[in-house]
């Protein structure tokens, strides 16, 4: 198995992999969590190629895609935008934002070669920081690679999801 973990950008093929991929790992993620017509509006809103294209072209974003056998398996948004807590006021700081890998992927060696990717691109900022749904797979892999759950709980972006941010401090 050859797994690749490389910056994706606003091309054609770069949007392409990104539409199929951010739907998919969306509803992979939410369908047990989240009515059908909740979970339609959330990916027409968040995931529809207008707004994929902006945040392609964002200069807060950075996008990662995981390949396994060059099949785009996950993917990454790395950003500085996002609602920050307090432990983190006053710091330059960035977020993995959206991170995923479609369960037929989602093993120890790719998850883990995608968080390892964004972690070595942040590591010039003073804290990273994920904020990831409670009944999320990855949460111990975010764990086990330092990051820490931080108190009290939150709410999983623009969805009724309870959700707790988890910070690193590389």
């Amino acid at each position: 198995m050859n797994i690749n973990t490389k910056f994706t950008v606003a091309t054609d093929e770069g949007t392409r992999v990104l539409d199929v991929l951010t739907k998919e790992l969306a509803t992979e993620k939410f369908t047990n969590l989240l009515d059908k017509e909740a979970l339609a509006i959330y990916i027409s809103d968040k995931f529809n190629l207008k707004v994929l294209v902006d945040e392609l072209n964002s200069m807060s974003n950075q996008w990662l895609v995981v390949y396994v056998d060059d099949i785009a398996a996950g993917y990454a948004r790395i950003t500085t935008q996002g609602k920050k807590i307090a432990v983190l006021e006053g710091k330059r700081v960035v977020r993995i934002a959206d991170f995923g890998v479609l369960e037929q992927y989602r093993n120890d060696e790719v998850v883990n070669s995608l968080l390892n990717k964004c972690i070595q691109v942040c590591r010039s900022y003073e804290g990273i920081w994920i904020n990831e749904y409670t009944e999320s797979p990855l949460i111990s892999s975010f764990e086990a690679k330092g990051f820490v759950q931080q108190e009290g709980d939150c709410q999983y972006d623009d969805l009724q999801l309870k959700s707790h941010y988890f910070v690193l401090f590389p």
